[in-house]
């Protein structure tokens, strides 16, 4: 009588078989799905990543965009300005005040670059409030002159708000320092000739600052907001 059963080894071979095949059967499925949800955050990484990139370079053009209108705005008020003040007016810019601060970006990094930038404007800001107060004895209540420095003066203000914003956006964890020595030192009382060499060394010096701010936004630009999603997506 033959016997048709399955030796002992045969048995335990067949059941590592099955036990192997319905091991594959189950981690199949949750590998292709481990590797579904694995590309899945990859690419809401790099959404969200060009979503922040996008918020960088927006937030970055409308400062970028104020700087240039509040040049623009700077180069016909020293024309006006000038205009204004009688003879001699072409050496009052040409004369040196160490009180008006000096307009040249500083910094490393480029968080400190954007502080540097954020600093100088608001360290510009007591200067045109004086150079204001001295016009007004100068000057006739409707003067463009007094209106130019209003008008540059808010705007500035509105771009220091702008760059806060920018790296507040950036470095939400480190708020922007207070300035080094404290508050802008302004100059001490001035007679007629020296209120009008201020007020015009003032206008040309920020003018000067400006064109620095615009040339930095754009470098910075290529350096901050691009690197962002770069470096995110190189994460995965």
């Amino acid at each position: 009588m033959t016997c048709s059963c399955i030796l002992p080894d045969t048995a335990r071979r067949m059941s590592g078989h099955v036990k192997s095949m319905h091991f594959r059967q189950f981690m199949e499925p949750a590998t292709t799905l481990l590797s579904l949800l694995l590309l899945m955050a990859v690419d809401s990484t790099r959404t969200v990543a060009a979503s922040r990139n996008q918020l960088c370079g927006n937030s970055l053009q409308r400062t970028l965009k104020l700087t240039r209108l509040i040049q623009k705005e700077s180069v016909d008020l020293i024309k006006t300005y000038k205009a204004s003040q009688g003879e001699m007016s072409e050496l009052l810019c040409k004369v040196s005040v160490p009180t008006v601060p000096d307009p040249n970006i500083s910094g490393l990094e480029p968080s400190e670059r954007i502080v540097s930038i954020y600093t100088h404007i608001q360290a510009f800001l007591p200067h045109f409030k004086r150079v204001y107060e001295q016009q007004t004895d100068l000057q006739l209540p409707d003067s463009p002159v007094l209106a130019g420095l209003s008008r540059v003066s808010a705007h500035s203000r509105n771009l220091a708000t702008l760059v806060n914003l920018f790296y507040q956006s950036l470095f939400p964890n480190d708020p922007i320092p207070e300035p080094v020595g404290g508050p802008t030192e302004l100059p001490p009382p001035q007679n007629v000739f020296q209120q009008k060499v201020y007020g015009c060394v003032v206008l040309k010096t920020y003018k000067e600052l400006l064109a620095n701010v615009s040339r930095e936004l754009r470098t910075l630009k290529n350096k901050v907001c691009k690197r962002r999603i770069q470096n995110n997506i190189h994460y995965f």
